[in-house]
């Protein structure tokens, strides 16, 4: 009886056990109960619902995973969390290969995987509070839906955005907060939380890759190639709330069952928002063109991708009036993004099978136009483009010798192109097949000219290659790696050498000189083309001699080290005696000196460009770079700086006002480089300004009565949304070395600019106002036929360089990051 009673004790010991680590899993704390404050009253900082995340995966961790993908630039991490059933979570590596074998053809699945992306725009800040009560509610409430469903959440894509904007509405809001809109908690400063670190926007970047975010983002987006993608957003504060269907235009390869699906979640959602009395659009504003969003690149690569808009974003605080007398409260913001993505993955579980059998049939074989991209180029500028491929697993290979025929890009019509072993050859008969049409097609067709974004990318352009879009499928030598030169050439410098040479052709090449000129090697450029040991150079190329580094006992080692890590292949020369030109002595061989670089920062200048400028610096051209504020900027002695960059921004007349500017012209005359992006050349127009003069178009003053909806139509032909023009080039001014006589320039506006007359470098001609790519309004084209690109204006001693068009745009038009690095380096 004694021994009964002990394993009956034994047994309601281990039940008792059970039954609290079974309620453990159950019972969840809301994010509510876990942060100590009801959701909405507060905004949550980054390491708070990081911990948020980590609890859930303890504590559920039979449901849960947790995985830290990356940091940010300030080392904050980015994370996906996994949420399913149990028995999903534990054969999730199995569930996603099996997922994956489908894009090849292979296997059945039934799950389906739901991908939610919270908090891209740092300072739409609601979408983090809302993921904590989305991954909440389907583990408890709603796990119903996980039996046949794989969720992915990450839960903030920019961490340092949001941070910034968090930090900033904690120190400046009112307490209790105050909902009136004059109030300065409804006013971010100009280094406002929307974009990362580097004030670059995140939702602009999927396809370009250009930040560590999005970079380490998309090495998971490739594991999954989810059925569902939403990128949860946020839109001015009078804004009712937008979900799927998406706006026209669509592009062209969204299939028939993308399509439909949209409005499938879109009904969904409408159900639970009129139950709600909610108003919400659809069809309106948010196209699915341009190719790095949130929404469009993962449709390109199969997804039904969606993007979905709260009102509210940086303005709108824990509660803001509205324009007409409603308050909008943070609670209602997570209210309404909480129903969408409990409705998402509500949708996607009642259609996992359709999701499924769609999705592989999207990675069937199609039958585009094109079948093959073959590019010539700079080595430089294909390598640089398959590092990018590779990064999103497109395959490519290497040509034959012989020719390709297709329409060829540089002329816009019929031709063909000679190929080699290093003709990159990238064929639409792949996996990625779609996002390789999207991303190299000559013209993106528009179904609607009235576009969220930009109209133009294509990628032989953007890079400087010579290409061909052929029809026929192009034989080539499938490769995983880029052309590199052997590193091992430049493993022995000859002590005995008099000079090392090499050319001046690429961004590839800036980086390898500025990382000389950060070690202190003295270069050398040749202004005037020669011929050293039957090789040519041209303009631009460097020269580096012994005699300037003489000092240097560590020379060869450091220039060798150099070299090899930027693949760049060095010449030895035994003389200065060039074999045609000028010799290295020669007044045509000028010394790069080394600027020391000031960047204009704050109002009235633009956020991203400031941004894209600051980012060429420290992570792509790696030069040092010093950030003045306007704030203080009157201050500061500019003759210590020997360039000063004026980012792109509006309001510039405001800021250059007369006595600024007669100081800018004096420190100009004095030596000074000043370079003007975008409007910024508007400040610098005028009576007190340089020489550089706006385009003066004679209005038409015919008054035609229009409808409203007429007259939307009739102000787009006032417009260019970003569109490749075809633009000629100066190749002999210092400005344009590397570059030949046709540069490929993406206009973002309608800007116009009179030829200079002395230091027109890169321009556009009167018959060249058609785009290759893109749209331009009919009014458009003729104010900027005969109009300024780029040029130079020698002010005194010193020099002014114009850059209507922005060569660093978002960092992902390539070719046009030579000319930057010109402007400071070559143009003396």
């Amino acid at each position: 009886m004694g021994i009964k009673k002990n394993h009956l004790k034994a047994f309601l010991l281990l039940l008792s056990f059970a039954t609290f680590f079974f309620a453990q899993g159950q019972n969840l704390k809301s994010p509510s109960e876990f942060l100590g404050y009801e959701l909405g009253t507060q905004f949550t900082r980054h390491h708070q619902v990081v911990d948020y995340y980590q609890y859930l995966a303890d504590a559920a961790s039979d449901r849960v995973q947790l995985q830290e993908y990356g940091q940010t630039n300030e080392r904050r991490p980015l994370l996906l969390a996994y949420i399913s059933s149990k028995e999903n979570i534990a054969d999730l590596e199995n569930i996603r290969k099996a997922h994956i074998a489908t894009t090849d053809g292979n296997g059945n699945t039934s799950k389906a995987i739901v991908w939610l992306s919270y908090n891209v725009h740092g300072n739409e800040s609601v979408s983090t509070e809302a993921s904590m009560l989305t991954v909440y509610t389907l583990l408890t409430d709603k796990s119903e839906y996980l039996e046949n469903t794989v969720v992915l959440i990450d839960p903030c894509i920019n961490p340092d955005g949001r941070e910034r904007y968090v930090n900033w509405y904690h120190q400046y809001k009112n307490t209790p907060n105050n909902a009136d809109p004059n109030s300065k908690e409804h006013h971010e400063p100009w280094l406002n939380g929307r974009a990362n670190h580097y004030m670059f926007d995140l939702n602009r970047d999927w396809a370009w890759l250009t930040q560590i975010e999005s970079q380490k983002r998309i090495k998971m987006f490739n594991q999954w190639l989810p059925h569902v993608h939403v990128d949860f957003h946020e839109q001015g504060v009078d804004a009712p709330y937008y979900f799927a269907p998406a706006a026209e235009p669509f592009h062209e390869v969204i299939t028939d069952f993308q399509r439909e699906f949209q409005v499938t979640v879109g009904k969904n959602h409408a159900k639970y928002f009129d139950a709600k009395g909610w108003f919400y659009f659809t069809k309106e504003i948010f196209d699915l063109l341009y190719p790095s969003y949130g929404d469009t690149y993962p449709t390109y690569n199969g997804s039904i991708g969606m993007t979905y808009e709260q009102g509210g974003s940086g303005e709108a605080g824990l509660a803001i009036e509205t324009s007409i007398g409603d308050t909008l409260t943070l609670k209602d913001r997570i209210a309404h993004h909480f129903t969408t993505g409990i409705s998402t993955v509500e949708i996607s579980s009642q259609n996992a099978e359709r999701l499924n059998s769609e999705f592989k049939k999207f990675y069937t074989k199609k039958d585009y136009k094109y079948k093959s991209f073959v590019l010539n180029g700079d080595t430089d500028k294909i390598d640089a483009l398959t590092r990018l491929l590779a990064q999103h697993e497109i395959e490519y290979g290497w040509g034959k010798d012989g020719n390709t025929k297709g329409y060829n890009y540089l002329t816009g019509k019929s031709g063909s192109l000679k190929t080699s072993e290093k003709s990159l050859v990238v064929s639409t008969e792949q996996k990625k097949g779609t996002l390789v049409k999207v991303l190299f097609e000559p013209n993106a067709m528009l179904s609607d000219s009235l576009t969220y974004d930009i109209t133009a990318w294509s990628l032989p352009y953007a890079y400087g290659l010579d290409a061909v879009a052929s029809e026929s499928s192009v034989v080539s030598d499938l490769a995983t790696n880029g052309w590199t030169p052997d590193p091992s050439k430049n493993a022995n410098l000859s002590k005995d050498a008099y000079a090392f040479l090499t050319d001046w052709n690429s961004f590839n090449d800036a980086q390898f000189l500025a990382e000389l000129q950060q070690k202190d090697i003295r270069v050398r450029y040749a202004l005037k083309p020669f011929t050293m040991d039957s090789v040519d150079y041209d303009r631009g190329s460097l020269i580096i001699t012994r005699a300037d580094n003489k000092n240097r006992t560590d020379f060869l080692e450091n220039l060798s080290e150099i070299a090899s890590k930027h693949h760049i292949l060095l010449n030895a020369t035994s003389t200065g005696f060039v074999e045609g030109g000028k010799d290295f002595g020669s007044g045509s061989v000028a010394m790069v000196d080394a600027p020391k670089v000031a960047l204009v920062s704050g109002e009235p200048t633009s956020t991203l460009q400031f941004g894209e400028i600051w980012h060429f610096f420290e992570q792509q051209l790696r030069y040092p770079v010093t950030v003045i504020d306007t704030e203080y900027m009157a201050g500061v002695d500019l003759s210590e700086y020997d360039v000063l960059v004026l980012p792109d921004g509006e309001a510039y007349k405001d800021f250059l006002d007369a006595d600024t500017l007669k100081l800018l012209k004096e420190w100009v005359h004095s030596g000074g480089k000043l370079i003007a992006m975008g409007d910024a050349l508007k400040g610098l127009t005028g009576e007190n300004g340089f020489s550089v003069k706006v385009k003066e178009i004679e209005k038409d003053s015919t008054i035609n009565l229009q409808s409203h909806d007429e007259n939307e139509r009739e102000q787009i032909k006032n417009a260019i949304t970003g569109a490749i023009f075809k633009t000629k080039v100066d190749e002999t001014h210092p400005l344009a070395f590397g570059y030949d006589d046709t540069y490929f320039s993406l206009k973002l506006g309608d800007n116009s600019y009179e030829y200079l007359k002395d230091g027109t470098v890169v321009y556009l001609e009167a018959d060249s106002t058609k785009p290759v790519a893109g749209f331009a309004g009919s009014e458009a084209q003729k104010k900027i036929g005969e109009t300024l690109i780029f040029g130079v204006e020698k002010h005194g001693d010193g020099k002014v360089v114009y850059m209507v068009d922005n060569p660093l745009f978002r960092g992902f038009w390539e070719n046009g990051k030579l000319f930057f690095a010109n402007a400071l380096f070559m143009v003396e």
